[in-house]
């Protein structure tokens, strides 16, 4: 093609109409800009084996690897031949890949000694594994020195051979061939990266690195190229969150100091327990930050039940100290409830103003959720509208139009996670100037994942847990295995109940109805049954193994105040046991629940395991948390079940997790319905790259904050935070 192509330049006009909708179909890809995108998951090498061994049943894989026997033989069901080729990888590893029919030729061409790349889903028979009738393409010359048996084979000609992330109709070898043709014509964008960071970093150029990704000519090579891409990716976020940290550096806010005499200083007075020593020094952090007049940006993350509600609520109390007011904003009503019960709790008379008994300086605090009746609802937002209320807890009706606030001062957002962009800036939509924000997580982040997704706001972190917290157990019961198990967990469970102690049962799914936000879909991939239900599990617990105990139920389709009605029930110890999903998994504090027993505890991630556990053991009682599954010994899932009961350090946990999880989700591939920003770029390896990235965006951002003089830059910015990604970017 005479006319050279650009990012933007559709696919049709350089592959052809068939190809370019297979390749929009199945792999999203419709441009020259997307294909070109569209990195090698990992390249192999003719002579070096592909380690079948470590393939999974289901998977689907493309091997390179090499033809060592065949064998023809009658099919016993019907008609014809089947032909089994052996293939292996110079590791030991053998496949089998099996062709159903009568062909003589396959057989002709599938020759001992020769070396292809062969793609299609693992399956096992016999207890071999297999590729029924795999796609595949041969490797260079034959082993007589006949000439390569296709066209396709020029994409493998180098030492390293790309293979792409692919899909069964369009597989690597057609992936390479049409970014060969892509690239002959293909001419790249405008550079993103500023020739001086180039330079100081010794970074390729863009069209360079594009080219020695999909056609390396050397090791060396590619590895340039990798680290230049991945420069582009790790620049662009940190340049944006830069940018709008700056940008709120220079908002106005109202300064909230610290009154003596006040509020906050009676609440510490009358506190039943010490503060820890992190608590004090993040109060610190936050106090400071609340008295100047530019707004908070801060995340204070810290273990499960490490005392973020208190160091949360001596904030607000700073902030209602000096005239202002305080909005929590709590993902569920749950725990939007719970926590208007817990800081009434420690309030007490300081959060009774009007009422008999009530403390000199007392303030109100007001719960504003969905399920408020209309008189009780009136009541509430007149009391926020006034200003009387100087503490408001609420779920997303605080969002509501009609919820005014005389003088909203901080807004402190509840298991941030939980939350869109859109939500928390329609909270601060209803302050006459910005206020001030603190976002608090359970989950704890790691470094290279709060230096990206939390990039524009100060981090606090609380380590150290309060005096009192009892140590948990965990277990894995592998149920499969070793039924007997299970039947002693739920003995155990019984035990603990006996010794006037509760449970908590937690299943991944609700039951019958349409799937909730806190379910995971009830089919999987690899053919399982489907997860484990509430609404089914509850009845077979109350007939069999927990006959006689009062069971309750608790998920997310329940009505709002029968929800409230449940937590109030078991939190009184009317309870034994709540069967429930993961609307327990934050914030729910009951001191007398001992033992939990998640069921299909595969079906969980890491970090939300060890939020679901830290819902026992807060009280003077041990914890123990056993976590059933039927998952294989020595499979991934039962790897990560087991490095979850082996530690209760939430921080080695949500590093395993990110180590677990693909990049992509990290960012926002299946949060934004996009395909992710980061393609190569890995928050877990590549930490050094994004504080080096980080620096630069800081230098540049401080000289030219516009980026009014980095045109190409500006465009890449633009391109990542759409609004969508901007949403997951805040989010996280």
């Amino acid at each position: 093609m005479s006319e050279p192509a650009t990012v933007d330049t559709p696919l049709k006009k350089l592959v052809g109409d068939k190809t370019a909708k297979a390749l929009a179909s199945h792999l999203d890809l419709h441009t020259a800009g997307d294909l070109v995108y569209h990195f090698p998951r990992r390249y192999d090498e003719r002579g070096e084996h592909t380690d079948i061994r470590s393939l999974d049943v289901g998977e689907q894989v493309t091997v390179l690897a090499q033809v060592q026997r065949t064998a023809v033989r009658p099919m016993r069901q019907r008609r014809g031949n089947l032909l089994e080729v052996t293939v292996g990888d110079g590791s030991g590893g053998v496949l089998t890949l099996t062709f159903f029919g009568n062909q003589a030729w396959r057989e002709r061409e599938l020759r001992p000694g020769r070396w292809g790349l062969f793609a299609g889903k693992v399956t096992e028979f016999r207890g071999k594994r297999q590729l029924n009738g795999p796609e595949y393409v041969l490797l260079g010359e034959g082993g007589d020195g006949e000439a390569a048996v296709s066209d396709d084979i020029e994409e493998f000609a180098g030492a390293l051979i790309p293979v792409y992330p692919a899909a069964a109709a369009v597989p690597t070898w057609v992936i390479a061939r049409c970014v060969r043709v892509v690239l002959d014509t293909f001419t790249p964008p405008d550079d993103p990266l500023p020739s001086a960071v180039r330079a100081s970093r010794k970074l390729v150029g863009l069209g360079a690195a594009l080219t020695e990704i999909h056609r390396p000519s050397s090791k060396e090579a590619l590895h340039q190229a990798r680290r230049r891409l991945k420069w582009d990716e790790a620049f662009a976020v940190q340049v944006t969150l830069v940018q709008r940290k700056h940008r709120a550096a220079d908002w106005p806010a109202r300064p909230r100091p610290a009154r003596p005499g006040g509020l906050l200083e009676a609440f510490d007075a009358r506190l039943p327990y010490e503060l820890t020593a992190g608590q004090r020094e993040v109060g610190v952090e936050i106090a400071a930050d609340l008295a100047t007049p530019h707004p908070m940006h801060r995340l204070l993350q810290g273990e499960v039940g490490s005392g973020k509600t208190v160091v949360a609520l001596r904030a607000m109390l700073q902030v209602v100290d000096a005239g202002g007011q305080a909005a929590l904003l709590a993902p569920t009503e749950v725990l939007a409830a719970q926590h208007h019960r817990g800081m009434l709790d420690l309030l007490g008379p300081l959060g009774r103003a009007g009422e008999l008994g009530s403390a000199e300086h007392a303030t109100r605090v007001e719960l504003v959720t969905g399920s408020l009746g209309a008189a009780a609802r009136r009541r509430a937002l007149g009391e926020v509208a006034s200003g009387a209320a100087g503490i408001v807890l609420g779920t997303h009706a605080l969002l509501y139009e009609g919820v005014d606030f005389a003088d909203l001062g901080l807004v402190v957002v509840d298991e941030q996670h939980r939350f869109g962009v859109e939500q928390r800036d329609a909270l601060r939509a209803k302050a006459d100037q910005p206020p001030h924000v603190l976002v608090m997580t359970a989950t704890p982040i790691p470094r290279t994942v709060a230096m990206t997704v939390y990039g524009d706001l100060e981090v606090s972190t609380l380590s150290q847990l309060p005096r009192g917290r009892s140590p948990i157990a965990s277990h894995v019961v592998p149920a499969a295995e070793k039924p007997a198990y299970l039947d002693r967990a739920w003995r155990r469970l019984r035990e603990e109940v006996n010794a006037g102690h509760q449970a908590y049962v937690v299943c991944p799914r609700i039951g019958d109805g349409p799937t909730s936000d806190e379910e995971p879909p009830p089919e999987d991939d690899n053919g399982r049954r489907p997860p484990l239900a509430v609404t089914e599990v509850a009845p077979l617990l109350a007939e069999g193994p927990l006959h006689g105990l009062r069971i309750g139920v608790l998920h997310g389709r329940l009505p709002a105040d029968e929800k409230d009605a449940v937590m109030r029930t078991f939190a009184a110890g009317d309870l034994d046991v709540l069967v429930a999903t993961t609307v327990i998994e934050v914030g729910v504090d009951v001191p007398n629940a001992t033992v939990m027993i998640v069921l299909d505890a595969d079906r969980f991630g890491v970090s939300q395991l060890h939020q679901l556990r830290g819902r026992v053991g807060r009280g003077a009682a041990a914890g123990l948390c056993l976590l059933v599954s039927e998952a294989a010994e020595g499979s991934s899932a039962r790897e990560r079940l087991d490095a979850v009961a082996s530690t209760s350090d939430g921080f080695k946990l949500a590093e395993l997790d990110l180590e677990q999880r693909r990049e992509g989700d990290v960012l926002g591939a299946t949060q934004s319905g996009h395909r992710s920003h980061l393609r190569l770029l890995s928050l877990r390896r590549d930490a050094d790259l994004i504080r080096d990235a980080r620096a630069e965006a800081i230098t540049l951002i401080e000289d030219d904050p516009e980026l009014a003089r980095s045109p190409a830059l500006a465009a890449s910015v633009a391109a990542l935070v759409d609004e969508d990604r901007a949403e997951y970017l805040e989010k996280g």
